[in-house]
C-alpha cells in the first residue's frame, strides 16, 4: 500500500529551508493533506502490522506519534519545526519508559530506523548489565547473527569512562558493558519513502530487531 506522494518528501524539503512560523502557516493545508494525515495513516497500519507480532501493541497512533513543533525552550536551534515525521510503536507509545521500543522517523530524503533502550535511567541499566553478563553467549549470538549484522551492523550508545566495580573485569571480554544506552539503528534510501513495499521494508527490519528488544525487555524486567 502507498502512503506517501512526492508532496510529502517535497513539503519537508521546503521546511528546512523555510523553517519559520510564516511560512509554515502559509502551507498548513498541504502538511495537513501530504504529510500529517498520510503518516497517520502510515502509523496506524505499522501498529496493525506490529500488534501481529506483539499483541501487547494495542496503542492508537495518536500514542506513538510525535508532534511536528518542536520544544525550543532549552535548545540553541531554534527552529520552531522538525524536519522529520516520528513515531515510536511500544506498549506506552511515544512515553512508554519501560519497554525498548521500536522507533521510525521519515524525513524528506531517507527512513531512519531505531530499536533497543535508549537512555536508560540508573536502575535499568544496572539491570541491563547484569542481564548481560549472565547471558553473554545468548547476547553475543543476537548481536552477531546474520540478518542483525546485515541490516544494523553494530549496537550503538554512549559509554561510560568509569564502570561499577562489579563490571570492570566482565567489561574485558564484553566491552558493550561500557554502554550507557543499547539501541540498534539503520538508514533507508529515501526512494522506499514513496514506494507501495514501504511497510514490508520497515516491518523487515522490526522483525530482525526483535530478538534485541526481547533480550532488553527481559533484562529490565
Amino acid at each position: 500500500m502507498k502512503f506517501f506522494s512526492e508532496n510529502y518528501r517535497s513539503f519537508l524539503s521546503e521546511l528546512k529551508t523555510n523553517n519559520n512560523r510564516e511560512w509554515f502557516n502559509e502551507n498548513k493545508k498541504r502538511y495537513e493533506e501530504f504529510v500529517k494525515q498520510p503518516f497517520q495513516d502510515f502509523v496506524e497500519h505499522m501498529i496493525i502490522m506490529i500488534r501481529g507480532e506483539d499483541p501487547s501493541i494495542i496503542i492508537e497512533p495518536k500514542d506513538a506519534m510525535f508532534r511536528i513543533y518542536r520544544d525550543v525552550r532549552f535548545s540553541k536551534n531554534k527552529d520552531p519545526y522538525k524536519t522529520q515525521m516520528s513515531a515510536v510503536i511500544a506498549p506506552g507509545g511515544r512515553k512508554d519508559r519501560t519497554n525498548p521500543g521500536f522507533y521510525f522517523e521519515i524525513t524528506a530524503d531517507d527512513i531512519g530506523i531505531y530499536g533497543g533502550m535508549y537512555q536508560p535511567d540508573k536502575d535499568q541499566l544496572q539491570r541491563i548489565r547484569e542481564h548481560i553478563v549472565v547471558h553473554k553467549s545468548e547476547f553475543e549470538s543476537i548481536i552477531k547473527a546474520k540478518e542483525f549484522k546485515k541490516k544494523f551492523g553494530e549496537v550503538m550508545g554512549s559509554q561510560n569512562k568509569r564502570l561499577p566495580k562489579e563490571f570492570v573485569e566482565p567489561a574485558k571480554d564484553i566491552p558493550l558493558l561500557a554502554n550507557k544506552e543499547f539501541y540498534y539503528g539503520a538508514r533507508i534510501d529515501g526512494k522506499k519513502i514513496t514506494s507501495p513495499k514501504i511497510t514490508d521494508v520497515i516491518m523487515d527490519y522490526y522483525l530482525a530487531g526483535i530478538p534485541f528488544n526481547e533480550f532488553m525487555k527481559r533484562a529490565v524486567g
